[in-house]
């Protein structure tokens, strides 16, 4: 398969990455799609993957991560570190340098009251951010001059760059935002939608659940830069659709997240028109185990809350038999060929923080019977077990797209031979990783009992990602629906690991302590239950350069430097 080969040279592609050399605006129009399509472009209000990566069209953190992981300073005149002594010697703090001329695309200066402002926006306790464990450990944010920022923790932090690094954790205009703090957040829509930033584009036209219309930066601190005068970022439709509006049609010249069967993907690439992409990084698609109860019984305000616990995925059994029973060789096989690799494990990578965790690669639908006979779980006259009146009848949802119906289809045929009753439910992938606190379909507030879906974190350190399963970073009414512990898991034990990873600088603890933490979420709990290591596959068009896959931030990391080969 073609994405192979390009899977085994991402890094050495972003060595030999030409920039753009033409003037601001010369090559202009691109036309981009993403499948899933755009609800908000504010970051901080949804933890969707393409919401995330469409904003980082518009705003930008102080600092990303490049194609082979490394640390590299976007808004920021350099990456702190003891050595340069922007972080502590007792690893109390960060200081963040602002290069000095900055400007929001409304011509105002950028300035460290900004940067301050990103975080009390993030950390008002009422706002429902969804990128809070990004700022875990954050005591203060103070403003030093127009140009210094300087964050201290609550403890040693020997990985501080969780504030204002990578596409999830943006900095945000003060002026514009000033009015949308705490539970107001959600009700500006015009911010929202509309962000003044300090990236490449400004946004001219948002179309909820549709098309985003963008122009040039005409204050974008590279005065050549971009090349393009303008973008259209369409969302919707499905991955099949957008692979061949690249590789067959032409239409578009970059698209997203062709979760394609292989030999699909490989028939598209036939096309001539456009070259897939693909590398691996720590993209998992995996089952989430609702800890809670959806019922609809419930009233509303209680359902898929912490007061009540799930009435049967509570036990462990049942969700270690759910797992038992799964074939994930064969998921991978129909669903991903080699952009895929079967896993057990929460963080696949990078292989430092990668556990050896390998239990589950094997089905044993037998065990996961006798395991659930063993703990009470009856089959009734209807092949369906049973226990105290509780029926395993589960409510199955992922988002619409041709590969994980397949998925749902093998799993449930799998549940019922150990006696589970599986219904399916495949929802609009722009309503699914939205973040409308008034929809039911998110899944934040996960109204099912188990959910499918894959996402990743910025960087190579895995210490926020792990971070958002703490006591009480669940989704909830009061929160606005908005947190990253989705199946709402809560284990105190788990939390002190979180605060020990935060405080430990030595690295062979922190991998030692990481692979802990995913354990605990995976085969001790089997409260997530990994299938899939996904490579992140792409695609481009011939005509377009400067492209370099990143699975370590955002895609569109680089957006500045693309160019229409000549």
């Amino acid at each position: 398969m073609k994405a192979k080969t390009l899977m085994l040279g991402a890094a050495a592609a972003f060595a030999m990455a030409p920039a753009a050399m033409a003037e601001r605006g010369s090559d202009g129009h691109v036309n981009i799609i993403y499948w899933q399509a755009p609800s908000i472009l504010n970051p901080f209000l949804s933890s969707g993957t393409k919401d995330i990566e469409s904003a980082s069209l518009v705003i930008e953190p102080l600092g990303r991560y490049d194609p082979n992981g490394a640390l590299v300073p976007y808004l920021a005149e350099e990456i702190p570190s003891v050595a340069n002594g922007g972080v502590s010697e007792d690893l109390m703090s960060i200081t963040w340098k602002l290069k000095s001329g900055l400007l929001w695309s409304d011509g105002s200066a950028v300035t460290s009251a900004d940067v301050k402002f990103t975080a009390d926006y993030c950390m008002d306790p009422e706002g429902g951010c969804a990128q809070l464990a990004k700022f875990d450990g954050v005591e203060s944010v103070e403003v030093v001059d127009d140009l210094t920022v300087k964050v201290t923790f609550d403890a040693p932090k020997p990985n501080p760059y969780g504030p204002f690094m990578g596409g999830q954790s943006p900095i945000i205009q003060a002026a514009q935002f000033a009015d949308c703090m705490g539970a107001k957040a959600p009700e500006c829509t015009e911010a929202n939608f509309a962000p003044i930033g300090t990236g490449p584009f400004v946004v001219d036209e948002f179309k909820t659940n549709d098309v985003i219309s963008l122009s040039a930066n005409p204050n974008y601190r590279d005065a050549s830069k971009p090349a393009f005068a303008s973008v259209t970022f369409k969302g919707g439709g499905d991955a099949t659709a957008a692979g061949r509006a690249v590789l067959e049609t032409g239409e578009f010249d970059y698209a997203w997240n062709l979760q394609l069967a292989p030999d699909v993907l490989a028939k598209m690439a036939e096309g001539g028109k456009g070259t897939p992409i693909a590398a691996f990084g720590s993209l998992v698609e995996r089952l989430e185990m609702n800890m809670t109860n959806p019922s609809s019984d419930l009233p509303e305000g209680e359902r898929a809350t912490v007061a009540h616990p799930h009435p049967f995925l509570s036990d462990i059994n049942v969700r270690k038999a759910l797992s038992m029973a799964i074939d994930r060789n064969l998921l991978v096989e129909i669903g991903y060929g080699q952009a895929g690799r079967p896993t057990c494990n929460l963080v696949p990578g990078p292989a430092v923080y990668a556990s050896d965790n390998t239990g589950c690669l094997t089905q044993d639908v037998a065990g996961a019977n006798a395991l659930l006979d063993e703990a009470g779980w009856v089959k009734g006259g209807d092949g369906i077990r049973a226990k105290d009146g509780v029926r395993l009848s589960i409510l199955y949802q992922t988002s619409t797209n041709a590969v994980r119906q397949d998925f749902q289809a093998l799993i449930k045929q799998w549940w019922s031979e150990i006696g589970v009753e599986t219904e399916l439910r495949n929802l609009n992938a722009s309503v699914f990783f939205g973040g409308d606190p008034g929809s039911p379909d998110t899944f934040q507030k996960f109204y099912a009992d188990v959910e499918m879906y894959a996402n990743n974190f910025d960087g190579t350190d895995p210490q926020a990602y792990l971070a958002m399963y703490a006591c009480g970073n669940e989704p909830k009414p009061d929160s606005q629906w908005q947190g990253e512990n989705i199946n709402r898991f809560c284990d105190p034990a788990y939390d002190a690991l979180i605060d020990e990873l935060s405080g430990t600088s030595d690295l062979e603890t922190r991998y030692a302590l990481a692979k802990k933490m995913n354990d605990m979420l995976t085969k001790d709990t089997f409260t997530i239950i990994p299938l899939v290591d996904r490579g992140r596959v792409s695609a481009h068009a011939n005509s377009l350069g400067g492209v370099v896959l990143n699975t370590w931030d955002s895609e569109l990391w680089n957006i500045a430097d693309w160019h229409r080969v000549k």
